[in-house]
């Protein structure tokens, strides 16, 4: 499966432009939150195009065959979206994790990934909640 337009848009969305270069969680990035690999380098910025098609580029080489290779063969394209978004935004590592509990039980897991490290010790944080509970959504929708 591809990530569809609306999995891409829900991506933006929960990710938010950015034309210049900012660090994220320690991690330098641009764009739509993409993470800056060796030798790149954007001192001028970005526009939205090029955050997209930079967004494009990691959806297709970073994540969609990861999700694709973990997934349960009943995945519909909502389930699909909402995985990617879920592996944009913390990595593929949680999925794995998550997988071990069994497809059926990916909706009531993915809200516990809502911790950030604040001097060393998690904290529940307000905005990965609320991220998590519209992946949620999205994966129950039906298509």
């Amino acid at each position: 499966m591809q990530t569809s337009e609306n999995g891409t848009a829900f991506i933006k969305a929960n990710e938010g432009f950015v034309p210049h270069v900012y660090d994220d969680n320690g991690k330098q990035a641009v764009g739509y939150g993409h993470d800056l690999q060796p030798g790149e380098s954007f001192p001028n910025g970005i526009t939205e195009l090029e955050a997209s098609d930079l967004l494009q580029s990691d959806l297709a080489h970073r994540f969609e065959s990861s999700v694709n290779h973990l997934m349960d063969a009943s995945c519909t394209q909502n389930q699909f979206d909402a995985l990617v978004d879920f592996c944009y935004n913390l990595g593929v590592g949680p999925l794995s994790t998550m997988m071990h509990h069994g497809w059926s039980q990916i909706p009531i897991q993915i809200p516990a990934w809502c911790y950030k490290h604040v001097n060393g010790l998690p904290v529940k944080d307000s905005g990965l909640q609320a991220r998590r509970a519209k992946e949620v959504a999205l994966f129950n929708t039906p298509v």
